[in-house]
């Protein structure tokens, strides 16, 4: 019974974190998994704004990582270029922190956000360039060079 309950408990919690993102977010682009393909192609940053744990699983090859929770705000620092073509994502259709994040920098006179609304699991479908548990530190000092 007990382990019912923790289960079922478990179960519910899973359920009320999955909340459907936006479909558009004002002042960015939404892109598939294709237009992010020729964007990666094409030099732009990725910007995963996943949590630290789903990031070592495996993410966007030389995408940099900014906990949405935690460091995202960095991003609003004068060091980080707004001209810069960013492209936002997390897990999946499932996961609105891309789009909170788009939002945020749009807000913050980034002109070029695309918004990678389908995300991660899109890109691993598809076998798009991926790895994973890189250092953020040189992924992140790769990116600011760019």
């Amino acid at each position: 019974m007990r382990l019912t309950l923790i289960l079922l408990l478990f179960l519910v919690s899973l359920g009320a974190q999955a909340v459907e993102a936006p479909d558009d977010v004002d002042g960015a682009m939404t892109v598939n998994v294709f237009q992010a393909k020729r964007l990666h192609e094409r030099g732009a940053v990725f910007i995963d704004v996943r949590a630290d744990r789903e990031w070592l699983w495996g993410h966007v090859e030389g995408a940099v990582h900014f906990d949405l929770a935690s460091d995202f705000v960095s991003l609003a620092g004068p060091e980080w270029p707004r001209e810069l073509p960013l492209v936002i994502y997390c897990d999946s259709e499932i996961c609105p922190r891309s789009a909170e994040a788009a939002r945020m920098a749009v807000a913050w006179g980034y002109q070029r956000v695309f918004y990678f609304r389908e995300g991660y699991f899109a890109w691993q479908l598809h076998d798009l360039p991926q790895i994973t548990g890189e250092d953020r530190a040189a992924v992140v000092l790769n990116a600011q060079a760019h």
